[in-house]
């Protein structure tokens, strides 16, 4: 059992990295892409590829999530939902009903990508933590770090969104402009 958890772990861990690091590279490519005002098919079919790679991390960690949670409960009882657990458990919560709402256009470009993004580097965080026996925290300090993180990174993308929206409108009017 000991193998099957660590190797359930060790999934885990890769699936988190691969995500963290392809939400990177959807912002990313969401920035290029609304950089000239338009996303046009090379873009959105880049696009398309990176959300097939998150979603398919996203399904590993899911599984992974519940067969460490049933193992965990099998072997600790309640005591196995410490606020570690419960505070993956509401990160993988977030990363699939926001990709959802992001996928059926219910979710706002203002935070779809901020909460996605937030939410991927908020679980690799707490992987980390957990690699290295610090995760024992109250799920009142998660709440409020997680909101802090959501805070700067919507602020953030969405400084990032106005700044390239207001350089492609001056580029377009100084196309348009009789020279």
């Amino acid at each position: 059992m000991e193998s099957l958890i660590m190797t359930l772990n060790i999934v885990q861990s890769f699936a988190i990295a691969i995500g963290a690091g392809t939400s990177t590279l959807a912002v990313v490519n969401f920035f290029y892409a609304i950089a000239d005002g338009k996303i046009d098919e090379t873009e959105r079919n880049f696009m398309g590829i990176t959300y097939v790679v998150l979603r398919v991390a996203m399904a590993f960690i899911l599984i992974t999530l519940i067969l460490l949670t049933i193992l965990g409960c099998l072997s600790e009882g309640a005591a196995f939902f410490t606020g570690y657990t419960t505070a993956e458990s509401i990160l993988v919560a977030i990363l699939f009903v926001n990709s959802f709402l992001m996928t059926i256009r219910l979710m706002p470009s203002t935070f779809g990508p901020a909460i996605q993004a937030s939410s991927w580097y908020s679980l690799a965080f707490l992987q980390a933590l957990y690699t290295y026996y610090q995760a024992d925290f109250s799920l009142l300090v998660f709440c409020f770090s997680y909101l802090t993180f959501l805070f700067f990174a919507v602020s953030l993308i969405n400084s990032i969104m106005a700044y390239l929206k207001d350089k492609s409108t001056s580029e377009k009017a100084a196309e348009n402009s009789p020279s």
